[in-house]
This record gives structure tokens, C-alpha cells and sequence, in this order.
């Protein structure tokens, strides 16, 4: 049973499958970084809604000129060497000038915006404050929800799935907090290739697979 609890956990519990994916694109994201950067060049990333467990066992980490800034609502606790964190909005941050990282990144957050509006003003300020920039979001059409672990749930009322989550173990083997449970659903608007496609239309889309189909796109431009 620990086994299958462990498989189905969310992705900061390294056993699941969630954290070996995430691994996974990890690797292909650090073989792009470092075909565009060479270990002596210093190099500022922003990390838009990161947190330093991300970057734990990040080769980059190894770089002594590589400085990443985590930005989110509140600051995070950080204990790792190269690593500060501030407070800030993703769809607003006039706290940056132009071009002032050499790369933005982010992982599984521009979902979680609420509002298309609001991932445009994202995308946005991302392409305005960084030179390059990999941003991943799990596709809308993979048949398992990411957040919640249930076959088609994004297609479903959203009053139903309040109510599995709630009611039942089927997300990841545990009930939900009502609370939690409802931030997620009324935060979360998944995106589909078009949709990246038209938040980033000069990109490159890397799309991680599972099973023959397309779990996740992550747009870039670090093949330009």
C-alpha cells in the first residue's frame, strides 16, 4: 500500500511519479541550459514560483556564478548557497527591468492563475524580463488531472469533483481539506499546445511523454 501511496503523492515526495517525471524534464531542461550558457558565464535565473527544493540536486547549483531569484506570494524559506527569495506577482513585476535575467523559469505554475487573462499578463512580463525563458505547464488533454490524480477531472462539474475530493481517498489515496479543495479548483485553468503556442508564439515546445501521449509542454527558446 506505501508503495502505491508513494506512486501517486505529489511530485515534492521524490518516490512518486510525479518527482521522476519531473526529474526527467529537469535533465532536458539543464541539457538546454547548458548548450546556451558555459559554466564560467555568470548567469541570473528567475524562477517564477519556485521553491529551493526544486534546485536541491540541480547541477547548476555546482555553478558558482549562477544566482537564481525565487519569486512568489510570500517569500520561501531558502538554505541553499546562490539562492534568494522575494515576495512578488507573476503577472506584475515592475520590480525587474527588461531583459534584466538571463532566464526565466518556471515550473507547473501558469495553470494556477485563475484566468487566461491572467496567464497572458504572465507570459508576458516573462518574455519582458528575461532574454530566455522555459516555462512548463501540464497539458489539459492528458486523460489523468495532474493536480488531482482522477482520470478525466477536468472535464468534469466542478461540484463533483469538490465532492471526491472531499469525500473520498480516489486523489492520491487522501481526502481533501474543503479549503484546499476549493482554491484548487477555482485557481486552476489547464492549457492545451495551442494555448502555449499562443502565450509564447516564438517557441519551442518539449513535450514530456508518458505512455505515447503528451503529460506536459514546457515552452522555451533555448534552441534559438
Amino acid at each position: 500500500m506505501s508503495f502505491i501511496t508513494d506512486l501517486f503523492a505529489a511530485s515534492d515526495n521524490p518516490n512518486s511519479l510525479g518527482a521522476k517525471l519531473r526529474n526527467k524534464r529537469q535533465q532536458k531542461f539543464e541539457e538546454l541550459f547548458f548548450s546556451n550558457f558555459s559554466s564560467s558565464e555568470k548567469v541570473r535565473i528567475l524562477d517564477v514560483g519556485g521553491t529551493a527544493y526544486f534546485w536541491k540536486n540541480s547541477a547548476l547549483l555546482q555553478l558558482q556564478n549562477v544566482e537564481i531569484v525565487l519569486l512568489n506570494l510570500t517569500k520561501e524559506e531558502v538554505n541553499l548557497p546562490n539562492i534568494t527569495s522575494v515576495s512578488g506577482d507573476a503577472t506584475n513585476m515592475p520590480e525587474f527591468e527588461d531583459q534584466s535575467f538571463d532566464l526565466v523559469f518556471s515550473n507547473s505554475v501558469i495553470e494556477h492563475l485563475y484566468t487566461w487573462e491572467n496567464q497572458v499578463k504572465m507570459a508576458n512580463e516573462i518574455m519582458r524580463v528575461g532574454k530566455k525563458y522555459f516555462i512548463q505547464t501540464p497539458n489539459k488533454y492528458f486523460p489523468i488531472e495532474a493536480h488531482y490524480a482522477i482520470p478525466f477531472a477536468q472535464f468534469a462539474p466542478k461540484s463533483l469533483i469538490f465532492q471526491v475530493l472531499t469525500k473520498t481517498k480516489l486523489s492520491r489515496m487522501q481526502k481533501w481539506e474543503a479549503e484546499n479543495a476549493r482554491q484548487y479548483l477555482d485557481e486552476i485553468l489547464l492549457l492545451d499546445e495551442k494555448g502555449m503556442k499562443k502565450l509564447f508564439p516564438k517557441a519551442s515546445l518539449y513535450k514530456e511523454k508518458m505512455l505515447g501521449m503528451t503529460k506536459s509542454f514546457s515552452a522555451h527558446n533555448l534552441d534559438e
